[in-house]
């Protein structure tokens, strides 16, 4: 069920709607909840403004409940988008409002403008309905699916549908990933990285290691995710313990390139030491997708 409008009484002055109230007992719309008075100065968490509290102007005062209502650090958010300052708060709810016209839930905005803060700024005609444009017709995405495709991936939003949404697709459909759905479910992520930057150095990783270009492009399409893992942080270290400490052969991890999405520490390891002292023969893919039930059966049977 759709949540409830997000109305514009969370993004007004409070003196408006106060004196609109008082002047029209009749009014169907009831004072908001979230805007009994509260002391402002509690409102910052982490990010304080870099103003004083006592130099902060009415307008700034009423942005800042209306993102602290939304569950948005208004520190933080004002501190990451300076353009807030500035903003009024008729752009911000115009904001809100589309969001909201195109499936998005008043609890999803504290995730979405608490990861992409630029968004309380941007504009609704040349930023938002491009990139909604971009979901339906070329991702294919049904408009009461764009709230599961946001969610997954907030930086969606704030990125340009001409000149990073588009090209990537393009990218990465070349390459081979012509699954829309996944991409859009499961790894819209890759989609709002840099293909210069970040897509094509993991592959050059990737072909350092010793795979082809074919192998390379098999074991993405059967793990997207590849593209999304750290080479530092996941492909060095998971690749030097493959292969310094476990001895495979390359071929196992090409035809389980999922490997890489497993926890050194918590998985690799401890299941790689039970395989060994146990003697037993266990291939790389179920050493590491059987639950521990299912491990420990395998290494009293042989596999």
């Amino acid at each position: 069920m759709p949540a409830t409008p997000f109305h514009s009484s969370l993004c007004v002055s409070s003196s408006s709607s106060s004196s609109s109230s008082s002047s029209s007992p009749s009014n169907s719309h009831q004072p908001n909840p979230f805007l009994s008075p509260k002391p402002t100065t509690l409102l910052f968490h982490k990010h304080p403004p870099p103003l004083l509290h006592s130099t902060l102007s009415s307008q700034t005062k009423e942005k800042i409940l209306c993102l602290e209502v939304m569950g948005v650090d208004a520190g933080k958010a004002l501190s990451l988008n300076p353009s807030l300052h500035s903003a009024t708060l008729q752009s911000i709810h115009s904001v809100i409002s589309f969001l909201q016209s195109k499936g998005i839930h008043q609890k999803d905005f504290a995730k979405i403008f608490g990861m992409c803060p630029k968004l309380l700024t941007s504009d609704v005609k040349t930023d938002l309905i491009p990139v909604f444009t971009f979901l339906s017709e070329d991702l294919k995405v049904p408009d009461q699916n764009f709230r599961r495709a946001i969610n997954k991936c907030p930086r969606l939003l704030a990125s340009s549908a001409k000149d990073q949404l588009k090209p990537t697709l393009f990218y990465l459909q070349r390459l081979g990933l012509k699954d829309l759905e996944a991409l859009a479910y499961h790894d819209p992520v890759l989609l709002v990285s840099s293909v210069e930057k970040t897509l094509i150095p993991k592959l050059r990783y990737l072909g350092s290691l010793g795979f082809s270009k074919s192998a390379i492009v098999g074991m993405v399409l059967r793990c997207p995710a590849l593209l999304t893992f750290s080479i530092e942080n996941n492909f060095k270290p998971k690749f030097e313990y493959f292969s310094g400490e476990m001895h495979r052969k390359l071929e196992e991890l090409e035809g389980f390139p999922q490997y890489f999405s497993f926890s050194l520490e918590k998985r690799i390891k401890p299941r790689y030491v039970e395989t060994e002292q146990s003697g037993k023969d266990v291939s790389l893919s179920l050493m590491l997708k059987s639950t521990d039930d299912e491990f420990r059966e395998l290494l009293r049977e042989g596999a």
